[in-house]
């Protein structure tokens, strides 16, 4: 079992376990309440998008086995991308259009799709950002961390949100329908959306998962 941080400040916040061998982090003020994933695999540890930069993350990090890559879902995610890599040697990677945002980093860049490992895949969804993008975990029946590509609304139905920030509203469309022909009942039973979960009212992951892609509406 991995140790709590001997001295926790009083904001740190445990990450939290919300599938087998994945945990969320408590969302981050760097990256505007975005909340970050962690996957443990056996090919390597993937962290999805930037957390606070904490001691107490840090040590679970280390304790769990590092981090063998930091994956951005989106422009917004960045955070302290260039501390957590100096701390911990992980591969960064992000969509070909955003990597611009990492000068003097080290970074893995892909076009349109990227196989990670046997179990994770990068896919490209533009429309939130130019280089928003899922990943897509083929454990557990099937897990769809989507970023800021689909998150929660009030009521807790997964859709695409419009904001003033939107790069593209006509392709975040398209990108939808595009999970919806690639993925199945049987390929999809989770997504962890990447912002507002608190309109998951404790959670930090939906069930049903394909039939809430299909339901979600613009």
């Amino acid at each position: 079992m991995c140790p709590l941080p001997q001295q926790p400040s009083h904001t740190d916040k445990q990450p939290r376990p919300v599938l087998d061998k994945i945990f969320a982090f408590p969302p981050n003020r760097d990256t505007l309440g975005g909340t970050s994933y962690f996957i443990v695999g056996n090919e390597g540890n993937i962290l999805i998008d930037c957390p606070a930069l904490e001691q107490t993350n840090l040590d679970f990090w280390r304790c769990h086995g590092g981090v063998r890559w930091l994956f951005l879902t989106h422009r917004g995610a960045i955070g302290k991308a260039a501390e957590i890599q100096q701390n911990l040697g992980c591969e960064i990677l992000i969509q070909e259009q955003e990597a611009y945002l990492l000068p003097g980093l080290t970074v893995t860049t892909f076009t349109q799709e990227f196989t990670l490992t046997t179990t994770a895949q990068l896919i490209w969804t533009p429309g939130h950002s130019p280089g928003s993008s899922c990943l897509y975990y083929s454990e557990l029946g099937g897990v769809l961390f989507t970023g800021r590509h689909l998150v929660p609304n009030p009521q807790g139905e997964l859709v695409p949100l419009r904001t003033a920030k939107t790069f593209h509203w006509p392709r975040q469309i398209k990108s939808l329908q595009l999970l919806k022909e690639r993925l199945t009942p049987e390929t999809l039973q989770y997504i962890c959306p990447g912002a507002n979960t608190g309109f998951l009212r404790g959670k930090r992951v939906t069930d049903n998962a394909y039939q809430r892609l299909l339901s979600a509406e613009c």
